[in-house]
Formats: structure tokens, sequence, C-alpha cells
């Protein structure tokens, strides 16, 4: 049951970023959901990012599918999955600088497939700290994991 309510709560902090696009970093891989999600994991690992938690939050929440009927899965998509992951190293530069933007660590990324396309989702570090002086170190963690994302998909 505890490991349900994490994945729904990571689902649910996944659709509330969706709210604002300035806050999301979206990027659209003519692949399916599987592949981009192992691609990406094999990225942010060579640079340095682990990953720590992985939830296939789709497969999870299907066993819904009768009880939640014409509510369940309104957007036809084909899958979700979420990666929790960590660089130590930046997370020790973030502490150093505000200690309070630790609270974005460890990152997650979300993978859905929409139409037979795999959609990536970030939330954008940068986003949550305008006003923190981390905001220089949790720039280039969010370049980085771009990077990773951009990488993945070419």
């Amino acid at each position: 049951m505890k490991h349900l309510l994490s994945i729904l709560i990571l689902c649910f902090l996944s659709t509330f970023a969706l709210a604002s696009n300035s806050s999301v970093y979206e990027k659209t891989a003519n692949m399916g959901i599987d592949e981009a999600f192992d691609s990406v994991y094999q990225e942010l690992e060579q640079r340095n990012f682990y990953v720590i938690f992985e939830a296939n939050i789709g497969k999870n929440i299907s066993r819904f599918k009768e009880k939640w009927a014409e509510n369940y899965n309104k957007n036809n998509l084909g899958g979700i999955r979420s990666m929790v992951f960590c660089n130590g190293w930046y997370a020790n530069k973030v502490s150093n600088a505000d200690p309070s933007m630790l609270a974005l660590c460890p990152l997650h990324l979300t993978v859905i497939e929409r139409s037979g396309k795999a959609h990536i989702l970030f939330v954008k570090p940068s986003f949550v700290a305008q006003d923190s002086p981390a905001l220089p170190v949790l720039q280039e963690i969010e370049n980085t994991v771009i990077e990773a994302i951009n990488a993945a998909i070419e």
C-alpha cells in the first residue's frame, strides 16, 4: 500500500507540473515508451545521475480500470513510466547554496506514450528556484538533464 501511495503521489506531481508549460520541459520522440525510457536512463547514468527508483504508473493504475470506468485513462495514454534519479555531487552543491532547495532532491521525470510516441516530461528545477541562491547550480543540473533527454532520442 505504501508503494502504491508513492506511485500515485508521483503521478499527481507529474500531472500538476503539466499545468504550466514554462515549468515543464517536454520532448517528443518517435519511439515507444520503453525504448525512450531505457534510452533516457542510460544517458542520465552517463552523466553521473543514478536512477534510484522506477515506477510503472500506467501498469499500477491499470488495475483500477473497471473501478474508475469512464474516468480511467481519458487521454488514451499507452503508458506512464517515471524514474527518480540523483547525483550526489550536485546534491552537495545545492545543499551548500540553499538547503531548502534539497526539496528537489531527488529529481524525477516521467515518460508517457500518446499515439505511439513517447513524451518525456521533466519539471525544470530553475522554475522552482527563481529566487534561490542555488539557481545557478540548478540551471546547470537542468541543462545536463535536458542534454541527456535530447541525446536519448536522437
